[in-house]
């Protein structure tokens, strides 16, 4: 039996534009359900988690923002996937921002050994406290995931690394700051800049992702920013960054994930409605979401 389980998460405390709270709201009001319903035996929603309306804190010692409130709310998210996997059934997370992976991750990794993650974003989310330029969360997730950054992230759900660098691929990265680019030569964690993808094309990519984590892990997380995509096919996100895959390239990137059967979990964030045009990136989410889990054109 096939099933499902989604829950919101409509936080915004990992970064600054308010907005992508709403994120979940837009991508069931886009239509989630008519789309996956098909596809799946069984379709539970979990609903969304409460974050409630509180004004920015700012850590003196630090500069991260909302540091407290974050690992508070990435703990309860995180139990919540974690009962979802015992459940048998298909984590899928509806962001808000990206530090939401945080929580994401940490319940994911009690229950997979050699946990891979597919990082689809216009930014590496590799900085930690030293490194951040903003002190936003939410350009922190992986690191934190893989055990960098301030001790209250990375030990989110009680384990760290939640995920090793050998079993992290990131696609469409094309703004990366210094700190985050010495860190994937550090760890050599492979990355498939706008440069690959333009150079190889979305095809070739997504084989050598495939293979890459296929043999080597026991489960894939696709952690899926909206800002991956070229602006003007998702203009509802809070960072967008032009020259990212084009709407028929992330397409074609799902569809080959559904056909490998790679993917066992998967978030989609950075749905920002306020910035968006007629609810257009959250359709493009939804869409994305079709492909993923098996929708086909014939």
């Amino acid at each position: 039996m096939k099933k499902l389980s989604i829950i919101g998460m409509p936080m915004d405390l990992g970064q600054m534009r308010r907005g992508v709270d709403m994120g979940p709201s837009a991508i069931r009001y886009a239509g989630i359900y008519e789309k996956l319903e098909g596809l799946f035996d069984e379709i539970k929603d979990w609903g969304d988690i409460s974050i409630g309306r509180p004004g920015v804190v700012i850590d003196p010692n630090t500069n991260l923002k909302n540091l407290n409130l974050v690992v508070q709310k990435n703990e309860i998210l995180a139990t919540k996937v974690s009962k979802i996997v015992e459940e048998g059934s298909f984590p899928l997370i509806l962001g808000g921002d990206h530090s939401i992976a945080i929580g994401t991750l940490a319940g994911l990794a009690k229950h997979y050994r050699n946990l891979g993650i597919i990082w689809f974003d216009a930014h590496g989310d590799l900085n930690t406290v030293e490194t951040s330029p903003s002190g936003n969360i939410h350009g922190m997730p992986l690191a934190a995931s893989l055990g960098l950054g301030h001790k209250f992230l990375t030990n989110v759900g009680g384990i760290t690394p939640k995920v090793e660098a050998e079993n992290t691929v990131i696609i469409g990265a094309r703004a990366l700051d210094e700190g985050e680019k010495r860190l994937i030569k550090e760890k050599k964690i492979k990355v498939f800049t706008m440069h690959e993808i333009d150079r190889l094309g979305m095809t070739k990519v997504i084989e050598e992702t495939i293979l890459y984590l296929k043999t080597k892990t026991d489960g894939v997380h696709l952690s899926f920013d909206l800002d991956g995509l070229d602006p003007s096919d998702a203009p509802g996100v809070g960072t967008p960054v032009n020259g990212g895959v084009s709407y028929r390239e992330s397409h074609l990137a799902m569809e080959m994930l559904a056909e490998a059967n790679l993917i066992t979990s998967a978030e989609f964030v950075e749905v920002n409605p306020i910035l968006d045009e007629k609810n257009k990136t959250a359709l493009a989410a939804v869409a994305l979401m079709g492909s993923l889990f098996g929708e086909k054109l014939l």
